[in-house]
Formats: structure tokens, sequence, C-alpha cells
């Protein structure tokens, strides 16, 4: 029953009400032929009425209700198609259909709602990281002004302080000028065959003075030390491997360790991975690691320098290569970034020679 078009519920209804007239006439006149045409009569007549009704009121409301969710306006031409061409939908159709629409904005709003939250935090953390590089330059600024500039043994080191905070601002600028542009598209890759332990040695030695400030040790793991052959853009990994790394600095913890592991998985893909033993991200950060400037309340708690925005800018070109740059962590044990690369064309093409012998 819950299947019926209007037309078949209107001719159910017209034959249950014409039956009985129709017997009805046929007992009282005692006339088979009487009893045909008033069942004949009361069916057509009900019919006509019925569909009418249906035609006129019920699903004249159902046909605002769809253009209501799918904000239409039809041509005279779509309507009359609509009205006796195309088979109508049945009262259970719509409101499966009305049911899916509700969902659906449902979801928008939710999807909304986070966007708004989002859009909250960024322009807070935005707010932040900019203030305090700003606020640190006017108050040394102010300080030589008020007569700090006549005294030799402040003038310099104020002005070094100055130009550090600049430097900070001008990062700042730099970093959010190249994230606009990664979530643009605009990133240009140029790929080449390189040896990605090189390029993490290369990390570990630019980062090896704040190593040692930290007490950090940085190692290969057992295995990974034999060279791997990737294709991809060298320069872009190299930054994505120096954030990493310190990262690791940063969030580990003194006398610690940062372990990189490198594992050629199926003979295409290459597994890059930069581990530490700090501190760790809570379970409930852990999916929010890759946004814009967010930093736990316990990393927010250290004295960290930075933009806040490497760890989606490293996002963001590991997908420019296809693939996704993940996390692995657990609070008090440490963390793990890791990302796949291609392995080199050269040897991806011998691979495949020897899988066909």
């Amino acid at each position: 029953m819950k299947d019926l078009t209007s037309r078949q519920l209107s001719a159910l209804t017209a034959l249950i009400l014409a039956v009985p007239s129709g017997l009805g006439v046929w007992i009282l006149e005692a006339n088979w032929h009487y009893g045909l045409g008033a069942f004949v009569l009361f069916f057509l007549g009900s019919y006509l009425v019925i569909m009418t009704m249906f035609e006129r009121f019920i699903f004249r409301k159902i046909k605002l209700i769809y253009k209501f969710i799918y904000h239409t306006k039809a041509s005279k031409k779509e309507e009359t198609y609509y009205k006796y061409i195309l088979p109508q939908k049945t009262l259970d159709e719509v409101r499966l259909d009305v049911e899916a629409w509700a969902q659906k904005r449902k979801d928008e709003i939710e999807i909304l709602k986070k966007n708004e939250q989002f859009r909250k935090e960024f322009l807070q953390n935005l707010s932040h990281e900019f203030k305090t590089p700003v606020f640190a330059i006017q108050g040394y600024v102010d300080t030589l002004l008020q007569g700090a500039l006549e005294n030799p043994e402040v003038n310099r080191r104020f002005l070094e302080k100055a130009s550090q905070n600049v430097e900070r601002l001008s990062r700042l600028i730099q970093d959010l000028d190249e994230i606009s542009k990664l979530e643009r598209g605009e990133l240009k890759l140029h790929r080449q065959n390189f040896i990605v332990q090189d390029l993490i040695r290369e990390a570990f030695e630019t980062l090896a003075l704040k190593a040692e400030q930290h007490n950090i040790t940085f190692s290969f793991k057992k295995g990974s030390e034999q060279g791997q052959i990737v294709f991809g853009d060298k320069d872009k990994i190299r930054q994505v491997l120096i954030n990493l790394v310190d990262n690791s600095i940063k969030y580990g913890r003194r006398n610690g360790n940062t372990i990189a592991s490198v594992y050629n998985t199926d003979g295409k893909h290459v597994l890059v991975e930069i581990s530490d033993d700090g501190m760790g991200i809570p379970e409930k950060y852990i999916s929010r690691v890759f946004e814009r400037f967010f930093r736990t309340q316990e990393g927010r708690g250290r004295d960290l320098k930075g933009s806040g925005l490497g760890l989606s800018i490293c996002k963001h070109i590991i997908e420019a290569h296809g693939y996704n740059l993940h996390v692995r962590s657990k609070e008090g044990v440490g963390s793990t970034f890791g990302f796949s690369l291609d392995v080199a064309r050269r040897e991806r093409q011998l691979t495949a020679m020897d899988d066909r012998r």
C-alpha cells in the first residue's frame, strides 16, 4: 500500500466506494444491468474527484516542498513534463526524500559550526602569534626613544632583541604566504632522484647545535642506514625533515633521542619516520596537530619559538607528492611522524623487471 502512486491510490479508493454502491443498486433494483451501470458511474466519478483532490491539493503542496528543497523554478514545459509524463512519487518516497534533505541540512549545519569554531580559534591564534613580536618590538623601541639609546650598554642589546622579533615576524608572514599558496594548489614540485638518508643527515647537521643544548642524540634505526633512492622534490622534502626533526627537539625530553627510520615497503614506496621519546600528544589532540597554529595546552606552556605553521606546511607538501603525513603518539612516551615517497623511477623499473622474471 505504501508504494502506490496517486492514480493507483485514487483508483483503489474509488473501487472501495463503487463496489458497495453497485451492489446496493443491484439488490434494490433486482437488475444486474443497473448494478453494473451504478458501479461504473460511481467508480469513474469517485476516481475523478479523488484524483483531482490529490492533484490540486496534496501533490501541489508536495511540489512546493520539492521546489523549496531543491531551490528550483520550472518552466511551463518542465511543469507539463513533471505533471503528465514523469511518474509521480509515492508519499513514502516523498517522506524519505524530505528526511534525507533534513539530514543533509543537519550535517551542513554541523560542518558550519565546526568551521566557525575553527575560524575563531584561527583568528585568536593568529592574533597571539603577531601580538607577541609586535609588542616586544614596540617595547624595545619605546625604551630606546625614552633615553636608553644614549646608553651604549643597553642600546645594542635592545636593538638586537628588536631585530630578532622582526625576523620572527618576517618568518611568520613568509609561512602564511607559503601556506596560502599551498592551499590554493600553487605549489610546483621539481622532482628528482635523491637519497633520502642524505637529507635526513643534513637535517641532523642543521639542528645539531640546538640538539646539543637539550642534550638530544640523533640516530638512525638499525637497518635504516642503507641509502634509499626516492623520487620527489628534494628541497621541499628537506623542509619537511628539518621541521619534523626540529619538533622532535622542541617537544622531546632532555637527554632524549631522535630516531630516523627508513623502510622500503613494497619496492615502489619508501616510508620515512622521525620519532622522539618526549612528552607525546594526548589522544584528544592527535586529530588536530596539523591545524594551523594549533598547540596542545602542554606545548603552549613551553617557551617555544616558531610560527606554529610548520606541521601544516609539511602536511600540504606531502599531500602535493600524493601521500599523507601521519602521526602516532602516546602521552609521556613520545611521537612518531611519518610519510611515504615514491621509489626512484629507475629503481622502480628494475623492480618491475625483476617481478616479471
